[in-house]
């Protein structure tokens, strides 16, 4: 019993000692950062700058790879695959927690296959609507809504997308008949409202920003629990639409053996990037909040996430097209 119990110690202290090692070494190349989606996005813009960062602070390029396709599935099983050494990483969003509920198999498991590493940020998105679309208040919108169901169309960047249940959670809430238009990414969803080929769409407040003030599209409410700061005269869709909040999120995960030592300098070295003051003030004019926690506490939002958009999955019956 004794050499049982003497044989775990040794061992547990081995790991400890091999993943001490590991971060003391790490990076020594560089660094794959893989995005499972098309350039150009929102996401690709805020993760250059942050690994921008992390290649001074870390001595090592950290080079964005994109991997797109079957809604971040692609890239997302690349990392699931990649050897555990952190030279290899994941920078994914919300269909990250969806896609477990969408879709009947996955060729990854989202939980046992990725250790979590830190948050990035959270940005909310706007509701706007095509200037031909006669309603200038959440509430109008609502109201013409359920006057014609089935006629009004959202353009999202595809099934799944954080463009999709953001217009899911909406249609939930408010027991709308809203018809989905999936398009192949963000930027051609928001061309789509713009040009009045869609009457409304979720998008993030920067790009959405400059067709606001243009007045090629306008904005009914914002996403979030409060009032964005960049934003402050535009309502939340939840004064409105009693429990509607949502959030967009990046962050960063690693193949699930990664040494728990180069996880945590990793998760340190995110939370130094993002309040960089050049970083945290570009965030702010973006209508981006920082958020760098630890990896313990984004694996306990990854399992909340999974939970609370399954029931929307459930609830709108959607599924992949």
């Amino acid at each position: 019993m004794l050499f049982k119990i003497l044989s775990k110690l040794l061992a547990v202290s081995f790991i400890l000692l091999a993943s001490a090692a590991s971060a003391q070494n790490y990076p020594n190349h560089v660094v794959r950062i893989i995005l499972p989606y098309p350039p150009g996005g929102s996401m690709d813009a805020l993760g250059r700058m942050v690994f921008d960062r992390l290649s001074q602070s870390l001595g090592q390029q950290f080079v964005i790879d994109y991997r797109p396709g079957a809604s971040g599935g692609i890239g997302t099983e690349v990392v699931a695959r990649a050897a555990p050494d952190g030279h290899t990483l994941l920078l994914n969003t919300l269909p990250f927690v969806v896609n477990p509920s969408l879709y009947k198999k996955l060729p990854y498991d989202t939980v046992k296959d990725f250790a979590p590493v830190s948050l990035l940020a959270t940005s909310p998105f706007v509701l706007v609507v095509h200037p031909s679309v006669p309603a200038t208040t959440v509430a109008q919108f609502v109201a013409l809504a359920k006057k014609q169901p089935g006629k009004l169309n959202y353009s999202s960047a595809g099934i799944g997308t954080n463009l999709h249940v953001a217009a899911e959670l909406f249609k939930n809430l408010t027991k709308t008949d809203i018809l989905h238009v999936p398009y192949k990414g963000g930027g051609a969803a928001l061309i789509a409202t713009v040009g009045g080929e869609a009457d409304l769409s979720f998008i993030g407040v920067q790009p959405a920003f400059p067709h606001m003030q243009s007045g090629k599209l306008r904005a009914l409410g914002i996403t979030s629990a409060k009032r964005a700061p960049s934003l402050p005269a535009l309502p939340t869709i939840g004064e409105t639409v009693a429990g509607y909040e949502f959030s967009s999120w990046w962050g960063l995960l690693a193949p699930a053996a990664t040494p728990p030592a180069v996880v945590q300098l990793l998760s340190e070295a995110i939370a130094k990037a993002v309040r960089a003051p050049e970083i945290a003030k570009r965030f702010e004019q973006d209508g981006v909040e920082a958020v760098a926690g630890t990896p313990a506490q984004f694996g306990e939002s990854i399992k909340s996430d999974i939970a609370r958009w399954a029931k929307v999955i459930r609830d709108n019956r959607i599924e992949p097209q």
